[in-house]
């Protein structure tokens, strides 16, 4: 007889009480942890693996699209990573009890101003099972309990992870509701967990439109929106032309599934007679649909609908357009982009501080490929997400965005008038 899952409600006390713990931990003791996770984690590799094979194998069976499939799936340098994430984050500064600003007051109060944690934070993701352990490690060396929520598709190699990772938390002697997984992957659950007002402190969601969508209309608790990555390279007048076929091609294809691959080319026209060739040719895996210019440059390009320009695909397509100058592409990107990446290609230092200046995005790249735009690559270990809001976090959320600030006020009996 199956056993029923534990109640969302109940999951989340325990992760409340773990919080409780962590808030309070040193670092020496998280850290100890997350080396203990990913040695649990590396020693566990043939279970995950095992698990997630048929995690693939089910989603491969039920015609799933193969960006998303791709997300899904695991192999054993995956799983390396995935641990080396860990230990990447414990070796970092514990943002906890950092002092960010102090001052003293004219009656000799002594106020200053420091990180402390969230508590719980929530983060309900699809098909990514490596959120699992990036999730809990900067959960835990920030000092929250991370409540998680993966998908259906995803729930073998979510539980084999997990189990890992508690494991290696106990160890070490933290909580193993450090990391609290739920494993009822109804969409009942997913709304039941998008409003546990109490017992969930700040949500993360990590997914497409129809989960964003989902938590707009049913949350109840405070979150921080992980949205679309509809990014743009443009590549203008003043492009070194080699630098820009090289960074169309990899903020493409090195991984087409991921929400910083780029989704639209937009070309200065007069250089796309020279690029747009080239481009269509190193991009020969990649469907390109463009406008009336674009495709009167290369003739085998689809036409783009105003949907292709708005979309994030996801996979191998990419929308182009062709635009009469910076003040055009600027305009192209306000109206289609996401505001998560966009990336200008230009040895014009005038056009390249305008568009990093005009172009309201969480991430504005200049010469390089939209693919930095990752916790781990700026330097943060990992990444809870990416936000696309402007409250209380925006671009890559490392440690210290799973933080807040406390004041603490000192004195020697002082009081109000």
């Amino acid at each position: 007889m199956a056993i029923a899952p534990t109640p969302l409600a109940a999951l989340g006390a325990r992760a409340r009480e773990a919080a409780r713990v962590l808030a309070v931990a040193g670092a020496d003791a998280k850290d100890a942890a997350l080396h203990a996770g990913a040695d649990l984690l590396v020693q566990h590799a043939d279970a995950v693996l095992a698990a997630n094979r048929r995690d693939v194998a089910r989603a491969e069976d039920a015609g799933v699209a193969a960006g998303v499939v791709d997300r899904l799936r695991l192999d054993g340098r995956r799983v390396a990573s995935m641990a080396e994430g860990l230990r990447q984050v414990a070796a970092l500064p514990d943002p906890v009890g950092e002092v960010v600003d102090g001052w003293v007051r004219p009656n000799g109060l002594r106020i200053r101003r420091a990180r402390v944690p969230l508590g719980v934070v929530g983060i309900i993701y699809e098909n990514r099972p490596n959120v699992t352990s990036d999730a809990a490690a900067l959960c835990l060396k920030s000092g929250n309990a991370a409540f998680l929520r993966g998908s259906s598709a995803a729930i073998g190699s979510n539980v084999a992870i997990a189990a890992a990772l508690r494991e290696g938390f106990a160890k070490a002697g933290l909580p193993a509701d450090s990391l609290v997984l739920v494993e009822d992957a109804s969409r009942e659950s997913a709304t039941e967990f998008l409003q546990l007002r109490g017992l969930i402190d700040c949500l993360v969601p990590r997914g497409g439109r129809s989960l964003i969508a989902a938590v707009l209309e049913h949350a109840t608790v405070p979150y921080v929106i992980d949205g679309d990555g509809n990014c743009h390279v443009y590549v203008d007048a003043a492009a070194d032309l080699d630098m820009a076929l090289s960074i169309v091609v990899n903020a493409k294809c090195q991984r087409p599934s991921v929400c910083n691959a780029a989704e639209s080319l937009v070309v200065h026209a007069d250089v796309a007679a020279e690029f747009l060739p080239r481009a269509a040719a190193a991009l020969e895996a990649v469907e390109l649909v463009g406008d009336d210019a674009a495709r009167a440059i290369v003739p085998a390009m689809a036409a783009a609908t105003e949907a292709d320009f708005a979309t994030e695909f996801l996979g191998l397509k990419l929308s182009v357009a062709v635009v009469a100058d910076l003040d055009a592409a600027i305009a192209h990107v306000r109206r289609y982009g996401s505001g998560h990446t966009e990336a200008i290609v230009t040895g014009d230092l005038a056009a390249a501080n305008r568009f990093t200046r005009e172009v309201d995005a969480a991430v504005v790249v200049v010469n390089a490929s939209t693919r930095f735009t990752d916790g781990e690559q700026f330097g943060f270990g990992a990444e809870i997400g990416i936000s696309t809001q402007k409250l209380h976090a925006r671009g890559p959320m490392g440690l210290r965005e799973l933080t807040c600030l406390k004041y603490v006020v000192e004195g020697d009996g002082q009081v109000r008038d």
